[in-house]
């Protein structure tokens, strides 16, 4: 896929909940990215998350908030089977298989930043300083990140572009 159609996004996970290296140990470094539970996010996982689309995976609800590693989607947006299941924390008694409510992708591990880029460092860059994660009150879990703000991202981490040559 050519970086023209390729999108890139933020997604937050809290590190006790889901970190960047249970993501790494996982086979093949993928997993669903379920148990979203806002419209907002949903609809970018239904709707505009591609297979192919760059991620930043982001630990929330910690001291530090920071971007810690590098993800693709793997599969595009489709219902997610936690709503059904009564036993799962994300169980939502309004979901059914015909109508299904939530979504969720399928992510892989790229790559685990060498220093987490905090919310700090993030603000103190010319291009990341404008990423919607640092707007007040943007709890958003999934959004937009542009391929300017990517780029700058991997620059400032010090690594290449995973997603390059794919």
């Amino acid at each position: 896929m050519k970086n023209s159609k390729r999108r890139y996004w933020l997604m937050k996970s809290e590190p006790h909940c889901f970190s960047i290296d249970d993501l790494k140990k996982r086979p093949k470094g993928t997993e669903p990215w379920d148990g979203v539970r806002n419209y907002q996010a949903r609809n970018l996982l239904r709707d505009e998350v591609r297979c192919g689309d760059g991620v930043l995976f982001y630990h929330s609800n910690i001291k530090d908030p920071a971007v810690v590693g590098l993800a693709r989607v793997v599969r595009s947006g489709y219902p997610d089977h936690t709503a059904l299941d009564p036993r799962s924390e994300h169980f939502d008694p309004r979901a059914t298989e015909a109508a299904p409510i939530w979504f969720m992708v399928d992510v892989q591990f790229l790559a685990k930043l060498p220093v987490p880029l905090t919310r700090g460092d993030l603000a103190r860059h010319p291009t990341l300083s404008a990423m919607e994660v640092l707007r007040k009150g943007n709890r958003l879990s999934v959004q937009p990140v542009t391929l300017e703000q990517w780029r700058a991202l991997i620059e400032v981490a010090g690594l290449g572009d995973p997603l390059e040559d794919l």
